[in-house]
């Protein structure tokens, strides 16, 4: 930098300084270079209970859990991948196919313990817990700065079950989220009873305006207003079309697969209908009885887990590049923590938080099928360690959102990350 490059910039920081706090967040963060990608949509699949990234995406030498004593490592064998030097485990051998277009972040960490619900929300919002301020999730953020596409599309639907990790915040229930748990039916409510047309409708909803007006802004029953004319403008028809699955081709919903699968065929329904943030839950208990959280038994059929992953993710990916949608569309997989590579007394494996794989997909990112290094049994990183707030930033900015931005809570400026820096590896 030269003088006159500095003394510029000293006098653009110092008029920064000098701005009222709702106007400098965007004055600070202008000499801040991000990347910017091009993506408009983010399907993010939740694994919740915390996958074993040594049994998925960052495979070791085999272990074996049933010799006395058990040995460390991997419980199933490798496979190589599209991309030289990149192996996966053997039950996701049709993601492995496809790896040019994904990236596992393998060496992913944080310091917020491995109880479930602290971590889960660390990883939705990128914040631990704080008493004073409810932060609001990845869905939210998206929501508040890439707003709905269109009138009769929400911005952010939560395909599961709602808790505050997954929610707006401080930035208010008009960027919260429509849930659902039955993707044939879609969200209770959003089609009126058969006896109510649509000017019976509109004549309702007249009625109802003026009470939806005397609500003081940022308050709870404000907030309950807005989440109300938020149901009203998305009831009827034009919404609930999406949720028609049988409309696709009876070839295409087999190959996604079981109840996942299906979700995850939904999600592609609702990019295409321009909706912004989908999140796909994904902890099925019913399959191993205790879904991603494989303590003792919960061991046995982890691998029946990892297969459905692995259909219902490979066949997301082929059908959005089928339909144009891929580089458009960012596919993020996320879990709250990961597991040790030495199995515990039932035979499973414990928590662990120091390092586990996150994983991207699509959204116009340069991808390498995997990024980051840990060690013998992916326990630790030992190369190009990435926090949560990193994670986030990756995807920010895969948005085209800047992640130094600031939020404002009340009148105080809120980063959008808590520092995070988005994977430089994986833009142009």
């Amino acid at each position: 930098m030269n003088r006159r490059q500095f003394l510029a910039r000293s006098a653009a920081l110092a008029a920064a300084a000098s701005l009222p706090p709702t106007l400098r967040g965007a004055e600070t963060t202008r000499f801040v270079h991000h990347p910017k990608g091009k993506a408009d949509h983010c399907i993010f699949i939740w694994l919740g209970g915390g996958m074993a990234q040594i049994d998925t995406f960052d495979p070791k030498r085999r272990g074996n859990a049933k010799t006395k004593p058990s040995v460390a490592g991997s419980d199933y064998a490798p496979v190589d991948t599209a991309v030289p030097g990149v192996r996966f485990t053997e039950h996701l051998a049709q993601t492995a196919r496809l790896a040019e277009r994904v990236t596992a972040v393998r060496t992913v960490n944080h310091k917020l313990g491995i109880e479930h619900a602290l971590a889960t929300n660390f990883v939705h919002t990128g914040r631990p817990v704080s008493g004073s301020t409810i932060y609001p999730s990845l869905g939210s953020v998206i929501a508040h700065e890439r707003g709905a596409v269109g009138d009769n599309i929400p911005a952010y639907l939560l395909i599961g079950y709602p808790n505050v990790s997954r929610g707006p915040g401080f930035l208010g229930a008009k960027n919260g989220y429509i849930y659902l748990v039955d993707t044939e039916s879609g969200p209770a409510g959003f089609t009126p009873p058969g006896d109510i047309d649509a000017t019976r409708a509109a004549s309702r909803q007249q009625l109802l305006a003026p009470l939806q007006g005397r609500a003081a802004a940022e308050s709870a029953v404000g907030d309950y207003e807005v989440a109300q004319r938020e149901a009203l403008r998305l009831a009827g028809p034009d919404f609930m079309r999406h949720f028609k699955l049988t409309e696709e081709p009876g070839s295409l919903r087999q190959r996604y697969g079981g109840e996942f699968g299906q979700r995850c065929l939904l999600a592609r329904r609702l990019v295409q209908g321009g909706v912004r943030f989908i999140e796909v839950s994904h902890n099925l208990n019913f399959i191993n009885g205790a879904g991603w959280d494989t303590h003792n038994a919960g061991q046995l059929n982890q691998h029946v887990l990892i297969r459905e992953l692995d259909t219902a993710l490979s066949a997301l990916i082929i059908d959005l590049e089928t339909k144009g949608l891929l580089d458009k569309t960012l596919i993020a997989i996320g879990t709250e923590f990961g597991r040790p590579g030495q199995f515990d007394g039932g035979g499973g494996r414990g928590h662990q938080s120091s390092t586990f794989s996150l994983v991207l997909a699509g959204g116009g990112l340069h991808h390498r099928g995997a990024f980051g290094q840990t060690d013998d049994f992916s326990g630790k990183p030992v190369e190009s360690p990435v926090t949560v707030p990193d994670f986030h930033a990756t995807i920010y900015a895969a948005l085209g959102i800047n992640p130094t931005k600031e939020l404002l809570n009340a009148s105080r400026p809120v980063p959008i990350t808590d520092g995070g820096k988005p994977i430089a590896a994986l833009f142009g």
